[in-house]
């Protein structure tokens, strides 16, 4: 029975098409009157497509402005750079979500829609970018907590390097060698790193090995010297030279010296050279390994 009205009702449809096709070709008006009919519908679509278009490039402009306006508003009042990074992108994205729902306002499509669908999906999209919203949380972190600033020189992990960008999502560091390395947020707030620049003083600590039959205390004035006459030194810090290992081959003597912070590559590198120009004119050897092999016969 069923299968006899699904019969009757499809063969009902196909007479209806035949007639309207029929009458279409027997009267070409209405084809005519159904495409008047369509126009105005077609320029409305049109001029909202139009609109649309000129407000989207309106409000990007408007939107680069305000975030122009906000940085140099948190730079005038001391904000940290890291803070004000961060605020500066959440801001961007929300009045680029705002200008998203306007243009869906603009053709008809209801924002509270939206917004129940997005709701309802907000679980599924929470499990899914779990690790986006671990990061999002570890930037916060990292602001408030502040275990680094933009500026800083960290090291985490395998990774080291002066912080010049703290995102949404991500912290950028920038490598000596001028490489970019990209670390989560979440990473750097749930791992232990070093900042290297938080204090404003650094300890260069200097070791150096010199032959058994030298002469110890002479190759320890000799360094003391030159650490205490680096123009770089901490004044009100003495430099500190001592015997710190009797080594297989050498006896090892370390030197520590007080800088600032930002000054201490070029004080240690500085103070290896003078240490081996210095022990070679004074006939100071600086032993290397060596292996002495014995064949018996």
């Amino acid at each position: 029975m069923t299968e006899l009205l699904f019969e009757a009702t499809q063969s009902t449809e196909e007479l209806a098409i035949i007639e309207n096709m029929k009458e279409v070709a027997e009267n070409p008006g209405i084809l005519t009157t159904y495409l008047e009919g369509m126009i105005p519908n077609l320029i409305s679509f049109a001029l909202q497509v139009v609109l649309a278009i000129v407000i989207y490039g309106i409000s990007v402009k408007l939107i680069k402005w305000v975030i122009k306006i906000v940085q140099k508003g948190m730079e005038r009042h001391g904000v940290d750079t890291g803070v004000n990074q961060f605020l500066c992108a959440i801001i961007k994205y929300a009045l680029y979500l705002i200008l998203i729902m306007t243009i869906l306002s603009l053709f008809g499509i209801a924002t509270t829609s939206v917004v129940a669908i997005l709701g309802s999906a907000g679980v599924a999209v929470g499990l899914a970018l779990q690790g986006s919203l671990a990061n999002f949380a570890g930037g916060v972190l990292i602001l408030l907590l502040k275990p680094f600033k933009v500026g800083d020189y960290i090291i985490q992990g395998g990774n080291e390097g002066t912080v010049y960008e703290i995102s949404i999502f991500y912290t950028k560091l920038k490598t000596i060698d001028n490489k970019v390395v990209v670390i989560p947020n979440g990473t750097l707030s749930n791992n232990t790193l070093t900042n290297v620049s938080y204090l404003e003083k650094r300890r260069v600590d200097v070791v150096v090995g010199i032959s058994y039959d030298a002469d110890i205390k002479q190759a320890k004035d000799i360094i003391y010297k030159l650490a205490q006459s680096e123009a770089c030194r901490l004044p009100e810090e003495d430099a500190v030279v001592f015997v710190d290992n009797l080594g297989a081959s050498s006896v090892d003597i370390g030197v520590r010296v007080w800088v600032k912070a930002a000054d201490y590559w070029d004080v240690k590198w500085r103070l290896l050279e003078n240490i081996k120009y210095e022990l070679d004119e004074n006939h100071i050897s600086i032993p290397y390994q060596q292996i002495d092999v014995q064949i018996k016969q």
